[in-house]
C-alpha cells in the first residue's frame, strides 16, 4: 500500500534524504545526505495512524524537529527533501493521503510499516521476517514479491505481539481472580499492580491503546524465562501461532528468518527446532529499510 506525493519535478538532487519507522510504541526518524550519508536522527513516541492518528503527528513532528534541529535547522527546512515514511497502522490510500498532508515534502512515500520492515531485515534477499513489537510483522520475500499474514492491528489481529501478550496476562490475571485458575507469580504481580482490585484492570482496559498493553510484554517474557506457567503458556500459545504462519508461507529450512522488534528475538528458543537453526541477525532495522525506499525516490523528473 503505497502513496508518492509529487508537488514539482526534482530539478537537482534533494539536499536531504529522510526514512522514517513509526511503530505503536515509538517512532524513528533519520536525515541522510543524497548519497545516504546519516547526517541526524530523531525519536518520538507511538506513531500508529489507526489507534491515535493526531498522536502519530505529533509523535512524527516531535521526531523530525528534534533531528532537524541537531543540524541547526526547522523542520520546514527540512520539507525541502524527500521522504519515505513507513507507519503502524496504515490500512488504506486515504491513511497515507493524510500523513503526506501533515508532512508536505517535496516528495513523500507512505506505506504500512510491514515494507520497510523487510527492506531493512532482509534487503533484497529471500527469507522470512517475524517483527514483533507493540504488533505483529510476518512477512516473506520471494523474487522480490512479498507475502503477508496478520498485522491488521490488535483489535482483531497481532497475535504473538507485545499488545497481545499484555492483553492476555491482563485477562489471566481475571481467570485467577475469579477462582477459575490459580494465581501465579506473574500473574500475582500483575494484580498488585492493580492493588488487586479488578475493577481497575477493566478500567484500564477500557481506554488502553496497544502500547499500554505492550508494557506489560517484558514481565511475561521474564516470567516465562523463569518456568512461571502462564508466562511460558503465553509464550508457547504466541510461539505456536507464528510456527503456523510459517507453514502457511511455505518457509523452507533453507531459507534465511529473522527476528526483529523487541518481542520478536525472545520467541527464538519456542519455536520448531528446524525455524531456529535459520534464524540469523537482521541486514539491518526498520529505519534503514524506510531510508533505502527513501533513496529511490531521488531520480531526477
Amino acid at each position: 500500500m503505497t502513496l508518492v506525493v509529487v508537488d514539482m519535478p526534482l530539478q537537482n538532487p534533494p539536499p536531504f534524504v529522510i526514512g522514517c519507522d513509526g511503530g505503536g510504541t515509538g517512532c524513528r526518524l533519520v536525515i541522510a545526505d543524497v548519497a545516504g550519508r546519516v547526517l541526524a536522527q530523531g525519536a518520538g513516541g507511538p506513531a500508529n495512524v489507526t489507534s491515535d492518528f493526531d498522536g502519530a503527528v505529533a509523535s512524527l513532528n516531535t521526531a523530525l524537529a528534534q533531528a532537524a534541529a541537531q543540524l541547526a535547522l526547522t523542520p520546514a527546512d527540512i520539507l525541502a527533501g524527500v521522504a519515505h515514511f513507513g507507519l503502524a497502522g496504515v490500512q488504506s490510500p486515504q491513511d497515507s493521503a493524510r500523513i503526506a498532508a501533515a508532512f508536505p515534502f517535496l516528495r513523500i512515500n507512505v506505506t504500512e510499516d510491514r515494507l520497510i520492515a523487510v527492506a531493512g531485515a532482509l534487503g533484497t534477499a529471500d527469507g522470512v521476517l517475524i517483527g514483533l513489537g507493540t504488533g505483529t510483522i510476518i512477512a516473506a520475500q520471494r523474487g522480490g514479491q512479498s507475502l503477508r499474514i496478520g498485522g491488521w492491528g490488535l483489535a482483531l489481529s497481532d497475535d504473538a505481539s507485545g499488545a497481545w501478550l499484555g492483553r492476555l496476562v491482563l485477562q489471566r490475571v481475571l481467570l485467577a481472580q475469579d477462582g477459575m485458575e490459580p494465581f501465579t507469580p506473574l500473574t500475582d504481580a500483575v494484580f498488585s499492580r492493580f492493588d488487586r482490585d479488578p475493577r481497575g484492570l477493566v478500567g484500564f482496559a477500557s481506554t488502553a491503546r496497544p502500547a499500554d498493553y505492550a508494557r506489560f510484554a517484558p514481565d511475561v517474557i521474564a516470567a516465562a524465562g523463569a518456568g512461571d506457567a502462564v508466562g511460558l503458556a503465553l509464550m508457547q500459545q504466541g510461539a505456536a501461532y507464528l510456527a503456523r504462519a510459517l507453514t502457511v508461507l511455505r518457509f523452507a529450512p533453507s531459507e534465511i528468518l529473522c527476528l526483529t522488534g523487541g518481542v520478536g528475538p525472545h520467541y527464538a528458543p519456542y519455536l520448531p527446532v528446524a525455524a531456529q537453526k535459520a534464524v540469523i541477525a537482521p541486514k539491518g532495522q526498520a529505519v534503514d529499510g524506510a531510508l533505502e525506499l527513501a533513496m529511490g525516490l531521488t531520480a531526477q523528473g
